[in-house]
């Protein structure tokens, strides 16, 4: 056994599944049921269970080999709405955690609980709780990232992986605030995950969640106007909030109920950019990781005006190198970051497709 797969087995394959703590309560399985409204949140399925330490929510929905879907920041598991039915008529059992720091999950006060190896751990933790012991894994924006972490420790557990928005690299060889500062801050700019560094700062520059949400979900839509583009760079001194813009129109999309929905879900902002501020702890848990390529099957999409593959071309570049076994890389026109809402039926397909080579 190489060094890399003994280090596997004895960090993760213990710690990730016997020390995971779950409750004993028997998870609620419920069968196949029609859901006409996707945007109407009480059609779905909703559980809660105890899981790493935290009160985790999650959807659960349909029969058949499962998918897990993760969502990102500032979203909840409300983001898959429009995959879930068409995942489930596919004949597929759909799990859709809320993340820890989000919503109706619980949000730890300290920034320790939210390192990428914790987040991936509250993933397996929710599968132990479910008897679930073979899955896809797909993600979005940050859970991508969690996803690919996941897929990487347990490849035991997750059989393929679906990155959305966020491509796979590997780990870097600088601490990540080292690299903002060498990028950014030595040329007098700041990186906006350098600024979330902040504890506080940040959180109230989205103490309006209403003017926050709408501001965020139409600056990383394709429909957004130049002025109200999603900004990752910042002048020395500059808020958040010197940049929000109120949305001269919002993207079709975002109807007043899933916007409703969406504030509903967020009294707070701090527990998720909690996830930007462990991300160098993070990078101090995963060392073991330098150099590890993704060998799942694997399937990455964006939109094709997404700024994580505008900005983030020499990663994107490389994606094939780092996952081997890539099925299919594909950019939906017309879309930016938020593809499972502004392009559902593509995504849809797409997953369906990928799930039915991997089975």
């Amino acid at each position: 056994m190489n060094k890399f797969k003994y280090l596997l087995t004895i960090l993760f394959v213990g710690v990730f599944s016997t020390s995971v703590i779950a409750d004993n309560n028997n998870p609620v399985k419920t069968p196949n049921r029609k859901i006409t409204n996707p945007d109407d949140a009480s059609q779905f399925n909703h559980q809660f269970a105890q899981i790493n330490g935290i009160k985790m929510h999650y959807v659960d929905e349909g029969q058949g080999p499962a998918i897990v879907l993760l969502h990102g920041f500032p979203l909840t598991w409300y983001s898959w709405r429009n995959q879930i039915p068409a995942l489930v008529a596919a004949g597929y059992r759909v799990i859709v955690p809320t993340q820890r720091g989000y919503g109706q999950t619980e949000a730890p006060e300290h920034i320790e609980d939210y390192a990428l190896t914790t987040l991936a751990g509250d993933v397996v933790g929710l599968l132990n709780h479910l008897e679930i012991d073979n899955t896809v894994v797909a993600g979005w924006d940050w859970g991508s990232p969690v996803a690919y972490t996941a897929a990487l420790v347990r490849p035991d557990l997750f059989s393929g992986l679906v990155m959305i928005s966020s491509p796979y690299a590997p780990r870097s060889d600088q601490l990540p605030s080292d690299m903002w500062k060498t990028r950014f801050r030595d040329n007098g700019m700041v990186f906006y995950q350098d600024y979330f560094q902040q504890p506080g700062v940040e959180d109230s520059d989205y103490k309006d969640s209403a003017y926050s949400m709408r501001f965020i979900l139409n600056s990383l839509s394709a429909t957004a106007g130049p002025d109200e583009r999603c900004g990752f760079i910042l002048k020395p001194g500059q808020a958040v909030a010197d940049i929000m813009v109120e949305p001269k129109k919002l993207p079709e999309w975002l109807t007043p109920q899933v916007l409703e929905y969406y504030v509903s879900e967020f009294e707070s902002f701090t527990g998720a950019l909690n996830w930007y501020r462990a991300v160098d702890l993070g990078w101090k848990h995963t060392s073991f990781l330098a150099g590890a390529k993704v060998q799942q099957p694997a399937l990455f999409i964006a939109g094709e005006q997404d700024p994580g593959i505008i900005y983030g071309k020499a990663v994107y570049d490389k994606l094939a190198e780092n996952v081997p076994n890539l099925y299919k890389n594909v950019l939906i026109p017309d879309a930016s970051h938020l593809t499972p809402e502004e392009a559902p039926e593509a995504v849809n397909e797409l997953l369906i497709d990928f799930l039915n080579h991997v089975k």
